[in-house]
Order: C-alpha cells, then structure tokens, then sequence
C-alpha cells in the first residue's frame, strides 16, 4: 500500500520528462520512502536503511511487486508479520548475520548498522541519487548512489565502504535481495545464477531445517532430500540455508528469478569479484508469508565474523573480505525487471553487450534482451 506524503524541499527534484527522480516522498506499508521513476519502472527507496522496498513495472496491469514486502502480505492476510516493517531488499554491512554476546554488548546490531540508520541524500539529478551515512560502532562511511535512465527497465548501485580505522579488518557485505509473495508463488517461480559449487549451510544446533548440516552439492541438484533447487518449495513449513560460490571463471554474475505465470523476471548482475558468493535463504512458512533470499555478498553465509574466519577457505576460495586500514572498498551491481518471453524456460547465461543485458536460453533458442547503457568499471 502506497500512500503519497507532504513533499519535503530536500528530497523533491526536478521532474524532466522520461527523466530518473525522486519526485516525491511517500509511505509504504507505513515505512517512508523515496519515489523513483522513468518510463519503464518505479523504485521505492527507504530512507532509513536504504532498501529497495518496491520495484515495478509501469507496463505491468498488475504491478507485481517481486521484493519481499512481509508488513503487506500480514495486512492482506490479517496477520502479525515477526518482521516488523517492509523488508525488500536491504543492505547488510558491515556485518551479515548474527553478532557474538560482546559485540552485541558494545551495540554492533545483527546484518550490520547500515539498515537501521536513517540514510541522507547528498547529490542528486536527472539520472539518480547519492545516499551517504555514518557507521559508529564500525567507524565506516557508507556512499550509495543509484541510477535510472530513461528507457531502461534497469537500476544500476553503485556502493563504498570507508573505513575510518588505522588497521586491517575483515568486513562482511550482504546485499539481502529477497523475492515475496505473490511473485513467489509454491512451484512456479524459477531461480538461475551463474554458479556451481553450493553447500547447504552447516549447523551446530538444528532447529526445523530441511537440509543435512554442511553438504556440498552441484546447483541446481540437491542429492539428499533428492529436489531441484531452481524451483520454488511446494511444500510448506520448510526453512533452509545454502552458500554458493559465483563462477570464478566468468568476469560477470548473475542470479535471476521468474514467475513462470506472470512472465515477469527480476535479476541482477555484477562483476564476479565484487561479490564472489551468494547465501539463499528458504523461508516458507505455513501462513503462507513466504521468502526466498537472494543474498549475494562477500561471503557464503550469514555468520559472525569468527565463524566465517573459521570456515574460510571454502571451496578453494576466501570466504570474506579485508577492510584494509584507511581505505575503500567499493562493489556495483544492476537491478533488473523483464518481461519473459512464451517458451523461455532458464537462463542459462547473462552478459552485456551493445548496450543491451541479455539473458540467454541456449536449449531453447531463446533470449531476452533488456535495454542497459551503464557500465561497471
């Protein structure tokens, strides 16, 4: 639910036709948010914490909302959401996952500060915005900006950490995308991405996970429950963890979702080395609030900092990133929404080409071609 709120001078920019801008504030699902639009798609940014809470099409009747929304889907069902606010995807830095009984003492927060402070706007213009906040307990400055152009279905981020400090460190980077329902539908939305090597996520003490503890597969192919891990559960009351590792040999990921009855897909993509790996997170309880994450990052798992130290290497590969004293570290990635053509059925391959991010179906001679005249450096 979308309601438009009092504009404030600060956050109201230019409106140039077809041009990217944050026309307005408004209120979602009783968050506030920033407005975002072209003449292909509308983005709803919170300004505390930054996440993406919505992102549509404008050629959509429906409107399908692909991101995680659990305040929308407890209204609609009547229901009390444990989540609290809208959710969507969110920013998990510096940390991802749980904090040990000192940090939490000294007030470091689970998933980082990042998504819990208010964030400000310090550039703005025809094609985006620049967001920037303060991180205490890390001492680390987060610079966010995003870009909308004209005639393109596409959000291209571009994102820095800064760290105050005098020393090295390791740091963890989450980019907590997750798809809700009714994009998520039981069997009917399908996930691909550009990887290999996964393990289901290994656990000291088990709670109502479906998967063994630590076992390393092949994606899409899970042995044991024997399942196809692309689609969407069936089944409700399951909840598991799996770490993949993005293709070491491909300059580009890519992790894509579609609702094979919608024909709508939602994906990103990014340089390998930027986030080398990507957690899912499987979340289907029996209310019906189901959540699928798509948390690609620094590392495999949303863990304490000692635990990924602890599990690192991890298939051959560094599972986290230093934060060397008194440096930056920056990473991009684009977010986009397609239509889907009749007979597309898995992408096998994202690459960007001639302005344009195709996503290709090699089996079935199929490609998708999304308008894209950004760059990565």
């Amino acid at each position: 639910m979308i309601r438009m709120a009092r504009p404030h001078f600060f956050l109201v920019f230019a409106l140039m036709a077809g041009a990217c801008m944050a026309q307005s504030k408004v209120t979602f699902e009783n968050t506030e948010a920033l407005l975002f639009s072209n003449d292909q798609v509308e983005l709803l940014v919170a300004t505390q914490g930054g996440a993406f809470l919505s992102f549509t099409r404008k050629d959509d009747e429906k409107r399908i909302n692909p991101m995680w929304d659990p305040a929308g889907m407890a209204r609609r069902a009547g229901l009390n959401s444990r989540f609290g606010t809208s959710k969507g995807h969110f920013l998990c830095v510096d940390g991802f996952g749980p904090v040990t009984k000192a940090e939490q003492a000294a007030g470091y927060p689970g998933h980082g500060e990042a998504h819990r402070l208010p964030w400000a706007v310090v550039d703005s213009s025809k094609t985006g915005a620049t967001f920037k906040v303060q991180l205490p307990v890390v001492q680390e400055t987060l610079t966010r900006s995003i870009s909308i152009k004209p005639g393109e279905p596409v959000v291209l981020v571009d994102s820095e950490i800064e760290s105050q400090l005098g020393f090295d460190r390791v740091m963890l980077w989450g980019e907590h995308a997750t798809l809700g329902t009714p994009f998520l539908a039981p069997g009917k939305t399908i996930v691909d991405q550009s990887t290999v090597e996964c393990q289901t996520k290994p656990y000291d003490m088990r709670g109502n996970e479906s998967f063994p503890s630590g076992a390393n597969f092949k994606w899409p192919n899970l042995p044991s429950p024997e399942m196809d891990l692309r689609v969407s559960f069936t089944k409700t009351g399951m909840v598991d963890h799996i770490g993949c590792l993005m293709d070491p040999a491909q300059p580009l990921a890519f992790v894509t979702a579609y609702n094979s009855d919608e024909r709508l897909m939602v994906g990103y993509v990014w340089p390998q080395q930027d986030y080398p790996w990507i957690q899912h997170w499987m979340n289907y309880p029996a209310n019906g609030m189901f959540a699928w994450g798509l948390e690609f990052g620094m590392q495999p798992y949303d863990m304490t900092k000692q635990e990924i130290v602890a599990l690192s290497p991890m298939f051959g590969q560094q599972a986290f990133r230093w934060l060397p004293a008194k440096s930056k570290v920056r990473a991009q990635f684009a977010m986009f929404l397609a239509k889907v053509p009749v007979g597309f059925q898995h992408a096998e391959a994202v690459s960007i080409s001639g302005g344009r991010i195709l996503i290709e179906d090699k089996a079935n001679k199929q490609q998708i071609a999304v308008p894209f005249s950004g760059s990565f450096r």
